[in-house]
């Protein structure tokens, strides 16, 4: 099954300290069987609406493959990391899947056309 997770981390991170916890999340997917597809870092993005008195966050976007029992191991990682001030996890159906699919192709399109 084909999954895609957005987490927040807190703004108050070191570049480093950002990384490290994106690391952790994808290795507990990783160690537990799941294939990842894609990851993007979005940085540090304006919230909606204020959480924990916090009005930034460093947003990440993972895509992966994997069993549907992963999913809870993930949210338990989430909920156990301070850092993280939201996350949302959802399954991609094949009209998702492919649309996330033309998205990264597009994404790779444009970093080739700039580099040139």
């Amino acid at each position: 099954m084909k999954y895609e997770t957005v987490f927040i981390l807190t703004p108050v991170l070191s570049d480093a300290q950002m990384k490290e916890a994106v690391e952790k999340f994808t290795k507990v997917l990783t160690d537990n069987g799941a294939t990842i597809v894609n990851e993007e870092l979005w940085g540090l993005r304006k919230l909606a609406y204020p959480i924990q008195k916090k009005s930034t966050g460093f947003y990440t976007l993972v895509e992966f493959d994997a069993d549907p029992t992963i999913v809870k191991k993930l949210e338990t990682s989430f909920r156990r990391d301070e850092r993280v001030l939201r996350f949302l996890t959802f399954r991609l159906d094949k009209y998702a899947a492919e649309y996330a699919e033309k998205r990264r192709s597009l994404k790779k399109g444009e970093s080739t056309t700039n580099n040139e």
